[in-house]
C-alpha cells in the first residue's frame, strides 16, 4: 500500500480548502441576493468546532468527516418560517435567484482553479517539453503510421501541439473517439512529414483510455535523457523497504549481472514477480549485496514484479525545454483558457465513459485521491498547486452534472418548476433524490474498487 500519514494530511487539506471554496460561492451569493443562511458547514456529522454570527446568527461549522460540505439556507419546506422572514426564504426568491445560487458553488470551484493557474504562470511562466518520440515498438498503431524515434510531434490533425501534456491529451481525446489522428511530425533532420495514427478496433481504443496505458498501447513513448539505476524512493512497506533498500542506494548488478540504468533494473524485475534477486548495490561509497523478492503484479494482463521503488528525477537537457515568460493578463488570460480546455475534455471523457468508450478504471475515489494529493505535495508546492487546480475543476464540473443532488440536478428542478408556474412534486422530488443517490453510490463503488485494485494490486 502506497498511502502515508503524509498523503492523508496533504488529502485532508486539499478536500478542506476545495469544499470551502465551494460553499463559499453558493453563501456569498445567496448572502448578497437577501437569502436566510443558516448554516456553513464544512464537512458532516458531529461538530468538531463551530461559532454562530452575523446578524442572522448564522452558525459555521468544522464537522468530523470532511468529505464535502453545505450551505443550509431558510427552507419552509423543512419546517415553519416565521412570516417577517418568508420572503428570505429559498422557496418565496425569485427562481433566477435560486438559480444563480446554486450554480454559485461550481462556478467558485472553476475560477478559483483559474485564478490558481494564472498565480502559477505568473510566478513560474510557462514550461513545454518537446514532444520528441523515444522508443517505438514493433508492430503497433504506431509503428505501421512511420512513426520513429526522434520524431517530434508538433500537431494533430493540424491544431498545435506544445508539448508533450498536449499531445497526451489530444491523442486520448482522438483515441476514444474515432480513434484516428493525422500527425505532423519533424523528423531528426530537419524535415516534417504526416502520418495517420489509428486504431480501428473498439475493444484497442478502450484499452488505451485505461490508465497509464496510452502511449504504451499505440507502441511509443517519449524520448528521456537515461536514468541511473539509482533509487530515487522507497514505497512503505514494499518489497525493497522490508529488505533494507532506501533512497540514494546505487544498484550495480542483479544476480551479479551488471545493470546499465534504471530502465535496464526495472526490466530485470519485472521479469522475476516470487523469484528471491541478489542485488549488489553502492551505499555511501561503501558496496554490500542485498536479498530482495520482487512481489507480483498483475500489467495489461500479464504477471510482473516489483519492488515498491522509483527512479531519480531525469535532468533534460535545455533543448529539450521550451519556457516563457508571462505578464499578468496573459498569465490569467492562459489560466482561463487552460481550465475551459480541462473542463471540456473532462465533459468528453466523462460522456465517452457512460457510453463504453472510456475505461471505468480512471475514476479515482478517496484512496487515489489521497494518493495523488501526497505524491504532488512530496514533488514540492507547484506541483501540489496544480493538483488543486485539476481537482477543483473536476469538482466543479462534477456538481454540473444534471443528478438531482447535486448542483446541477437542482439547476434542472428550479427550471422545471419555472416553465410549468408550479412546485414539482414530493413525490416527483423523492424519486429524483432516490435516482441521484443510486447514481452517486454506484459510481463511488466503481471508483472505490479502482482504488482498491490500485492499492492492493
Amino acid at each position: 500500500m502506497n498511502l502515508s500519514w503524509q498523503h492523508l494530511l496533504a488529502f485532508l487539506f486539499a478536500v478542506g480548502l476545495l469544499v470551502t471554496v465551494h460553499e463559499f460561492g453558493h453563501y456569498w451569493v445567496a448572502r448578497r441576493l437577501g437569502f436566510k443562511v443558516l448554516r456553513f458547514s464544512v464537512g458532516f456529522g458531529r461538530a468538531l468546532w463551530s461559532r454562530t454570527a452575523g446578524p442572522d446568527r448564522t452558525e459555521y461549522v468544522v464537522a468530523m468527516i470532511p468529505l464535502g460540505g453545505y450551505v443550509k439556507l431558510l427552507d419552509e419546506r423543512e419546517g415553519p418560517v416565521d412570516a417577517g422572514e418568508l420572503p428570505r426564504a429559498f422557496t418565496r426568491r425569485p427562481h433566477w435567484q435560486r438559480i444563480l445560487v446554486l450554480l454559485a458553488g461550481p462556478a467558485c470551484n472553476i475560477v478559483f482553479a483559474v485564478l490558481l493557474l494564472a498565480v502559477l504562470f505568473w510566478s513560474n511562466g510557462v514550461n513545454d517539453v518537446r514532444a520528441v518520440v523515444g522508443t517505438v515498438l514493433p508492430d503497433t498503431p504506431a509503428a505501421r503510421a512511420g512513426i520513429a524515434t526522434g520524431d517530434e510531434i508538433l500537431a494533430l490533425d493540424g491544431e498545435a501541439a506544445a508539448g508533450q501534456s498536449d499531445v497526451v491529451l489530444d491523442l486520448l481525446d482522438r483515441m476514444s473517439g474515432a480513434g484516428r489522428t493525422r500527425l505532423t511530425l519533424r523528423s531528426a533532420d530537419g524535415g516534417t512529414h504526416e502520418a495517420v495514427l489509428e486504431v480501428p478496433d473498439p475493444a484497442q481504443r478502450l484499452k488505451l483510455t485505461e490508465p497509464q496505458n496510452l502511449l504504451h498501447g499505440l507502441g511509443f513513448d517519449f524520448w528521456s535523457p537515461p536514468v541511473p539505476a539509482q533509487i530515487g524512493g522507497v514505497a512503505a512497506g514494499g518489497p525493497a523497504a522490508r529488505a533494507g533498500l532506501a533512497a540514494g542506494d546505487v544498484v550495480l548488478a542483479v544476480n551479479g549481472a551488471p545493470v546499465a540504468d534504471f530502465n535496464a533494473l526495472g526490466q530485470r524485475i519485472a521479469t522475476a514477480p516470487g523469484q528471491e534477486l541478489l542485488l549488489t548495490i553502492r551505499r555511501a561509497g561503501t558496496q554490500r549485496e542485498v536479498r530482495v523478492t520482487p512481489a507480483a503484479q498483475q500489467e495489461n494482463g500479464r504477471r510482473t514484479g516489483h519492488l515498491g521503488i522509483s527512479s531519480i528525477s531525469p535532468r533534460l537537457p535545455p533543448s529539450m525545454l521550451r519556457h516563457r515568460d508571462l505578464g499578468p493578463l496573459s498569465a490569467l488570460a492562459m489560466g482561463a483558457s487552460e481550465s475551459w480546455h480541462w473542463t471540456a475534455l473532462q465533459a468528453k471523457v466523462f460522456g465517452r465513459m457512460l457510453i463504453g468508450h472510456v475505461s471505468l478504471k480512471n475514476l479515482s475515489g478517496p484512496l487515489g485521491i489521497a494518493e495523488a494529493a501526497g505524491d504532488s505535495a512530496e514533488s514540492g508546492v507547484a506541483a501540489f498547486a496544480s493538483f488543486l487546480v485539476l481537482i477543483s475543476l473536476s469538482l466543479g464540473f462534477l456538481n454540473l452534472l444534471p443528478v438531482p443532488i447535486l448542483d446541477g440536478g437542482q439547476v434542472v428542478y428550479q427550471l422545471v418548476e419555472w416553465i410549468k408556474g408550479s412546485p414539482m412534486s414530493e413525490r416527483a422530488q423523492l424519486v429524483g433524490q432516490q435516482v441521484g443517490i443510486g447514481l452517486l453510490v454506484l459510481m463511488m463503488g466503481v471508483a472505490l474498487f479502482n482504488d482498491i485494485v490500485r492499492q492492493f494490486g
